[in-house]
């Protein structure tokens, strides 16, 4: 079946081109009557708009862009992205906006497709994801006059609520009797793990505990190399605060690999939680965030954005600890 056209309406309607165009447009022209039998048949026939048309017609794409500067591999891995993505498509379809998802191996590359899909008009705007803290995207965006909003920036700008999810992970820990706690974290030279170090550190101070941190690249092979260099120094820590549920559950794995019992020895807490540390032996105590309000919320910031209104971050849901049976009390030390 061919795709009906304003011609096949005028001809089923026994009317111009121009009069159909002016009924299914809501201009001036046509009469009440002929009106509703050209909408009538237009909706029997299964006519749509054209998008492109459409785009023409209003000098918008009606598309936003999210690229991804990581492994394609990577995309499955973990809550955040599939959630995130459900949440910016919940608020984009409102607006009959399509999604441009697209994975690329670096940053460089990925202004390479901003720099295509702005000139080429296929976007309207993008949404740009894990900031660094010198990162060549920000003059890039700022340059081609691309709307855009950026998530994993600070916490400032992009709504995010880190610090309570923080504090409360570690005042928790801390009403378990836990002192020595270190956290396995993801790459420092993003802006949000840059943040996250500083609001552990301050935290830690404030509550008086013995902490560290180690980064990593935030998979499951790089959680597990971690957890296995904290639990075989000479004086391991009671808990551990992961920053994925990924590395957390490959600890969890290193823990019982040494024949370390949790929570007895060991408390294990991821930061995010997932179907992934509800299924674990002990499931996984976790830092639980509303990914997909926080994907809807980026999307409803760069669509005012486009729109032209000024862009005033709001803050998303908070963080909610969700405690299971992988964090107990601390054990007595000599």
């Amino acid at each position: 079946m061919t795709r009906p056209t304003i011609r096949d309406i005028a001809q089923a309607a026994g009317v111009s081109g121009g009069s159909v165009s002016a009924a299914l447009n809501g201009k001036p022209g046509v009469s009440p009557a002929t009106r509703d039998s050209i909408l009538k048949i237009a909706d029997e026939l299964g006519w749509s708009p054209s998008h492109a048309a459409r785009a023409l017609m209003n000098d918008r794409a009606e598309a936003i862009a999210l690229v991804f500067s990581r492994p394609r591999s990577t995309l499955s891995q973990g809550p955040f992205i599939m959630q995130f993505i459900e949440g910016v498509e919940s608020v984009i379809a409102q607006r009959n906006y399509a999604l441009m998802l697209h994975m690329v191996e670096s940053i460089d590359a990925e202004i390479d497709v901003y720099r295509r899909w702005w000139s080429q008009r296929r976007v309207d705007g993008v949404i740009i994801s894990n900031r660094t803290l010198d990162d060549p995207r920000i003059e890039a965006v700022r340059s081609l006059g691309i709307p855009a909003v950026w998530i994993g920036g600070a916490s400032s700008t992009d709504g995010t609520d880190n610090a309570s999810g923080l504090e409360q992970a570690l005042r928790y820990l801390t009403r378990l009797g836990h002192v020595a706690i270190t956290r396995v974290a993801g790459d420092p030279a993003l802006v949000p793990i840059s943040e996250r170090d500083r609001e552990f550190e301050q935290l830690a101070t404030l509550l008086g505990l013995q902490a560290t941190t180690v980064h990593t690249d935030f998979s499951g092979q790089s959680g597990a190399q971690a957890t296995r260099g904290i639990l075989t120094s000479d004086r391991p820590p009671t808990a551990i605060l992961y920053d994925n549920d990924l590395m957390a559950v490959a600890g969890l794995s290193v823990a019982q690999e040494l024949g370390i019992d949790v929570p007895r020895q060991l408390s294990l807490m991821a930061w995010d939680d997932s179907v992934l540390a509800e299924i674990t032996n002990p499931p996984l105590s976790a830092v639980r965030r509303n990914n997909w309000a926080f994907g809807a919320l980026q999307a409803e910031r760069l669509l005012r954005i486009i729109d032209g209104f000024d862009e005033s971050p709001e803050v998303g849901p908070s963080p909610v600890l969700v405690p299971r049976g992988s964090t107990g009390r601390a054990p007595t030390r000599d």
